[in-house]
């Protein structure tokens, strides 16, 4: 338990912090927006449903008609050809084109093709392996192997191995036949040929340049570049979060006069006892702010008292909010009588399992023992219906079925009593409460810092 005056200070804190994330009711987003765009109609309607079968009730016609058409509208706006959405597009092209079906399922795939293809040439043709040949044409035979392994095209592979299977040095060697054969015949070489003769499909093409409007390929170096950028954003987000918490960390121990009771450990990695059969659940945290524990024996013991994840946008930590969830649960798991070890960047940290176990996920817990830190601009708050929940609704059969054609909006209602009736569509229909409750539990960093400067300048200046 923690000591009064430090306990108070924390909740301070975390009390007085701005929360320049938060979202307001979506009326009040409603009230004061004159032209509310598609997709807010669409969260507006989800929203007041959710609210009706909440009280017990069952949504009327009147909320069916508005979901329809503005999930219509929603559908039409991704669907124009001059400002769309191109991935949506791509999704709908696929879905009626048998032949992007096709394109895409080996696509998927083709990375793996590629590497079992040039293992295999690997295997039969590596240099040193030409070294041990006696025979000169044996040895010019498999350097043109060899080189054929980087050819873009794949056919230019396949016919460089089918002339190889033909030439009087290969058929006089058993063992390279056979493995000049076996690798004409393979299933992953036959895949990347399917995937190449496809490639001048005109829906192929079209389903292509979608894509390329839509983002570099994977891959490429403009795609390599960004993740490069992103990693560097994430990780300068990490450690904005891990400066406020050891400033945090600071004006606790000054408070409680104890200069090592409280600590800041990242990325904070859940031992395997804690971590089989997590489900998708966090298993890493970037940074946790802990304190130390009573203990008999000389290796400190540690509490937890704040986990906090960074994130350098705020839609990531919509996206992450499930997966942090599953995490709290994971280590709600632990035995309360017992130590875990956590794997952190500052070292091994032993956790008590009575600090894990009395973790909890309702708001009001959440709200004392978890961060989201961005340092993204606030520019984005007032979007009210979340990437997951649109590309949800737009995906759904029926929604791609009206894509296609832009006609009868009657055929969405499919979707409207998915999302009444299937649990499966729970998270959709309760979109915009986990929205507000994730831009609750998001801090900037510098609002983070000015709250601890804040709260300790009212404990100082406090009549005893």
């Amino acid at each position: 338990m923690l000591p009064m005056p430090s306990l108070r200070l924390l909740a301070d804190t975390l009390h007085a912090v701005a929360r320049r994330y938060r979202l307001p009711p979506l009326d009040a987003i409603v009230s004061r927006t004159q032209d509310v765009s598609a997709p807010t109609a669409l969260a507006l309607v989800i929203e007041e449903a959710r609210k009706v079968i909440e009280s017990g009730g069952v949504p009327d016609d009147a909320l069916k008609r508005r979901f329809i058409e503005a999930l219509a509208r929603v559908i039409r706006d991704a669907m124009r050809p001059d400002a769309g959405d191109p991935a949506f597009q791509a999704v709908v092209l696929r879905q009626h084109a048998e032949t992007v079906r096709e394109y895409a399922a080996l696509s998927a795939q083709a990375g793996q093709d590629r590497r079992l293809v040039r293992a295999a040439i690997t295997t039969i043709a590596h240099p040193r392996k030409q070294e041990r040949m006696r025979s000169g044409a044996q040895r010019e035979a498999l350097a043109r192997l060899f080189a054929a392994a980087s050819s873009v095209p794949v056919s230019e592979t396949r016919n460089t191995v089918e002339c190889l299977l033909h030439a009087p040095e290969i058929t006089s060697d058993a063992s390279l036949l056979r493995a000049l054969t076996q690798l004409r015949d393979s299933a992953a070489l036959e895949r990347l040929l399917r995937l190449e003769t496809l490639e001048p499909d005109q829906f192929v093409r079209r389903y292509r340049s979608l894509w390329d409007r839509n983002g570099p390929r994977p891959g490429s170096a403009t795609a390599v570049a960004q993740g490069v950028e992103a990693q560097r954003r994430g990780a300068d987000a990490e450690a904005s979060a891990a400066r406020a918490l050891e400033a945090l960390a600071q004006r606790l121990n000054e408070d409680e006069g104890q200069p090592a009771s409280y600590r800041v450990v990242t990325s904070m990695r859940v031992p395997a006892s804690l971590a089989a059969g997590h489900a998708r659940a966090k298993t890493e945290w970037d940074a946790a702010l802990l304190r130390r524990a009573p203990s008999l024996d000389s290796a400190p013991a540690w509490d937890v008292c704040l986990l906090v994840e960074a994130k350098a946008s705020v839609d990531a930590a919509t996206t992450d909010f499930g997966r942090l969830l599953r995490g709290l649960r994971l280590l709600a798991r632990a035995d309360e009588d017992a130590a875990y070890a956590f794997e952190t960047r500052e070292g091994v940290v032993h956790l008590r399992g009575a600090s894990l176990s009395a973790l909890r996920t309702d708001e009001a817990a959440l709200e004392q023992t978890v961060l989201y830190c961005c340092d993204a601009s606030d520019d984005t708050a007032l979007r009210p219906l979340s990437a997951a929940g649109r590309m949800r609704l737009m995906t759904a059969p029926a929604s791609l079925e009206y894509a296609s054609t832009l006609t009868r909006v009657e055929d969405l209602e499919p979707v409207w009593n998915a999302m009444l009736q299937s649990p499966q569509w729970a998270a959709v229909l309760d979109q915009y409460p986990a929205l507000r409750q994730v831009r609750e539990l998001m801090v900037h960093p510098d609002d983070l810092l000015a709250a601890i400067r804040g709260a300790a300048n009212q404990r100082d200046v406090a009549p005893e």
